[in-house]
């Protein structure tokens, strides 16, 4: 059985209204993990940066603004399905990307194919090792913050 689902997208990293660029963003899914996405940000220059958070999360955001603390997820048009918006916030940073919801969209029908939606708790071992991938979960949210303190 497949264990993880993987993507590459383009995403536009908005530095500001006259400035953005596109960079590679690698999307992640592991079924020993199954409440979780990982993406990974390859930032020119910098080493790659990689958030974790709600697979529910990334879904709802791109139908209608959602998120609270560190992660906010919106689509760019309400009306249409076209782009999300991701802030990321560590503190006073933050940083503002643009994507097509399209290949975000067929990421999560991947990820929904591996572990159904509301399926999560089906997984035999992932309850035994809930406390292991909150552990990993946390510790990558500390390592952000250094990286980005």
């Amino acid at each position: 059985m497949r264990e993880s689902v993987q993507a590459e997208v383009m995403m536009n990293f908005l530095v500001s209204e006259e400035l953005s660029f596109r960079i590679p963003v690698e999307l992640r899914y592991e079924a020993r993990d199954p409440y979780a996405v990982r993406l990974t940000f390859h930032l020119p220059g910098d080493a790659p940066v990689t958030w974790a958070f709600g697979r529910e999360l990334l879904l709802d955001g791109i139908n209608k603004p959602c998120g609270d603390g560190d992660v906010h997820i919106a689509p760019t048009d309400p009306d249409e399905l076209s782009d999300v918006h991701l802030r990321l916030q560590v503190g006073g940073d933050r940083a503002l990307f643009r994507a097509s919801a399209a290949p975000l969209v067929a990421f999560l029908d991947r990820t929904d194919r591996l572990v159904p939606l509301g399926q999560e708790r089906n997984l035999g071992d992932f309850e035994e090792h809930l406390d292991e991938a909150l552990d990993k979960i946390l510790s990558e949210s500390r390592q952000n913050e250094q990286n980005a303190g």
